[in-house]
């Protein structure tokens, strides 16, 4: 851990709106009215007191006078109140509640609210009754507030600077809050420095008073370099989330602290690496293109979510030469894929889609002409991973026959059978779908060639990678009858938004399924996705780990607080490992644990140390020849 000043700093904290998301007394008067048929009417007056008094425009006397005359409160709204504000701290208080406890010496609440209330609540962080100051209630015996202490100097104007000087602090006094009156803490000489605490809310009075601005504790905790400070406060990391990516996703970032900006659409390069300054973390799906100049922009970047299956769209390499981590969900949109698949074989065998159309346009037809059920056809399944094995056994339960073709040896499922090759494949079955990866090598996997080996009558389905078909061989295909149709849901070029043109050869043709790369767009497949992805980034940034990462030796690791963590991604040469070693040992650095993993171009070392140690090491270790990226977490 860096060493600290000589001159210890206490911070003074408010209370409503800043260590909770909510105003204490106006919370209580939601209660105390519950049954005045003017309830709303009074709250939303009791709410405008309030917000005159945060903006300076009337004293904290007038302020709480005005309310309190509104209400009748009783010992059972303050104990309701508790329970309610519990439940409202703030999400930085409450994810920092470790770290607030090591550093619980140093801080105190000062509020205009009422002790009975703030005692309990700053007690779930550890924050002892003797470091609360704030008003607190008169009582009758049958335990109804009958007004409030009057001489205290929370009750009056200027007052939180007087309560604070009243503690006689021997350091660097920093008042922290939201409101004018914790402003005045330090315009009365009662502190040094002022943060407006803008984690719930942001009055422009107050911040342009302020001397910083703050959005979470990890950023007190890391301005001032108090114990358990992060490497860097999450709430000045940006996560930009392209692409529709699903409101979960989102608001899994959100909880952890992060700035999240999201954009519905994909970026082009030009505009991507504009972007990608001062980003932290990138969520996209398939249409964003990440390449080396791109992530060449991107400053600040840790890792990438890919929220789909493939990962094509990364360049890995640059990704990984630049320390970025690249996730994404091989499983979770599987069965999403499936039941369209599915559903898509049997309307073309059903050649339900050209029905479709003949009504659409105010005609009938009512034939079986060209109709089959898909029972006891082929199916056969192209790239037998996921998604292939899965349709396998839903084709299966259909009494469908399924032959599979797979370039790595795989274990069937059911009664599926391994074709001798693609082409025997294709000559046999009555039905092909394509489940493969996007990697070059599959361009134009099915051609002219492989077209005619396919029975005739037989459809085509292609809901993998849009470069796996050549669209004008199949449109050629379908015209001439020789297959009997298509479902396509993956093209080689596709619009980067709804309001770009869309073309394909086989627009107009007969028995043809186009969806707009649909596959996994179901509710369910999305919010799986979105969960599943959000949590690989949040993981990586909070511990390190690397586990389901697609381009970085993969490291699992749970989090440490009893440690500091070293994380060192360098280029695969010897003796990296030996350097680190050496360096942490003339520290007289004790090493509470390592971990290592290679992959044929990077290394990366995870080593967990003891807190004390000098900011030297750090210098020395993000010299050692070789390194791509360092991190201290913790």
């Amino acid at each position: 851990m860096p060493s600290e000043s000589n001159r210890p700093v206490y911070l003074i904290l408010d209370f409503d709106s800043t260590i909770v998301a909510a105003e204490g007394l106006d919370e209580i008067a939601r209660l105390a009215l519950a049954d005045d048929p003017e309830q709303e009417t009074k709250v939303l007056a009791i709410e405008g007191i309030t917000r005159e008094g945060m903006d300076g425009r009337i004293g904290i006397d007038e302020s709480l006078r005005r309310r309190l005359a509104m209400l009748r409160i009783t010992r059972a709204h303050v104990d309701a109140v508790v329970k309610l504000l519990k439940k409202r701290i703030s999400p930085s208080f409450r994810r920092a509640k470790a770290e607030l406890r090591r550093n619980a010496d140093r801080i105190y609440v000062v509020s205009s609210g009422f002790r009975e209330y703030v005692v309990p609540v700053c007690a779930e962080l550890g924050i002892a009754a003797d470091h609360v100051v704030a008003n607190a209630f008169q009582w009758s015996k049958d335990g109804v507030a009958t007004g409030y202490d009057q001489k205290s100097p929370l009750a009056r104007p200027g007052g939180k600077a007087e309560a604070v000087r009243a503690l006689k602090l021997a350091g660097t006094v920093v008042a922290v809050g939201d409101g004018i009156t914790d402003c005045e803490i330090r315009d009365h000489g009662a502190a040094q420095q002022f943060v407006a605490y803008c984690e719930n809310i942001e009055r422009d009075a107050v911040v342009a008073r302020a001397d910083r601005v703050v959005r979470g504790v990890d950023e007190l905790l890391w301005i001032y370099r108090l114990p358990g400070a992060p490497s860097f406060p999450k709430s000045r990391m940006v996560a930009l989330l392209l692409e529709n990516i699903h409101a979960d996703a989102a608001q899994r970032l959100r909880d952890e602290g992060y700035r999240v900006e999201a954009v519905s659409d994909a970026l082009p390069e030009a505009e991507l690496s504009r972007a990608l300054k001062g980003v932290s973390l990138l969520g996209i799906r398939s249409k964003t293109r990440v390449t080396a100049a791109a992530l060449a922009e991107a400053d600040r970047l840790l890792a990438i979510g890919c929220f789909c299956i493939g990962t094509e769209q990364v360049d890995l390499s640059a990704a990984g030469a630049r320390g970025v981590a690249v996730f994404n969900a091989p499983y979770s949109n599987t069965r999403s894929v499936v039941e369209l698949a599915i559903g898509e074989i049997v309307m073309l065998f059903r050649r339900a889609v050209e029905s479709d159309r003949i009504l659409h346009a105010g005609n009938w037809r009512k034939s079986a002409q060209g109709c089959q059920e898909v029972r006891g056809k082929t199916l056969g399944i192209v790239g037998y991973g996921h998604i292939g094995s899965q349709l396998s056994v839903l084709a299966e339960a259909m009494g469908m026959q399924v032959l599979y073709h797979d370039i790595a040896e795989v274990m069937p499922l059911g009664n599926a059978r391994k074709a001798k090759s693609l082409g025997d494949l294709l000559a046999r079955s009555d039905a092909v779908s394509l489940h493969v990866d996007g990697r070059r090598e599959n361009t134009n996997l099915i051609g002219e060639r492989e077209l005619r080996r396919m029975k005739a009558g037989a459809v085509l389905l292609n809901l993998s990678r849009g470069h796996i078909v050549d669209l004008a061989a199949l449109a050629l295909a379908l015209r001439s009858g020789h297959l009997g149709g298509a479902a396509v849901d993956v093209f080689p070029a596709e619009p980067n938004s709804n309001k770009d043109p869309f073309d394909t050869p086989l627009r107009g043709i007969s028995n043809v399924i186009l969806t707009a790369h649909i596959g996994g767009s179901t509710a369910e497949a999305q919010q799986g996705i979105g969960a599943f992805v959000a949590n690989r980034l949040v993981e990586h940034v909070n511990s390190g780990s690397t586990a389901g990462s697609v381009n970085l030796p993969e490291i699992a690791l749970p989090p440490t607080p009893r440690a500091h963590r070293f994380l060192h991604l360098h280029r695969n040469q010897p003796g990296v490992l030996a350097e680190i070693n050496g360096i942490l040992a003339r520290r007289k650095i004790n090493i509470l644990g390592q971990s290592l993993r290679t992959s044929e171009a990077i290394g990366y070392v995870v080593t967990d140390v003891n807190k004390s140690y000098d900011d030297t090491v750090v210098d020395e270790l993000r010299a050692v020849a070789g390194t791509i990226r360092f991190r201290v977490l913790y």
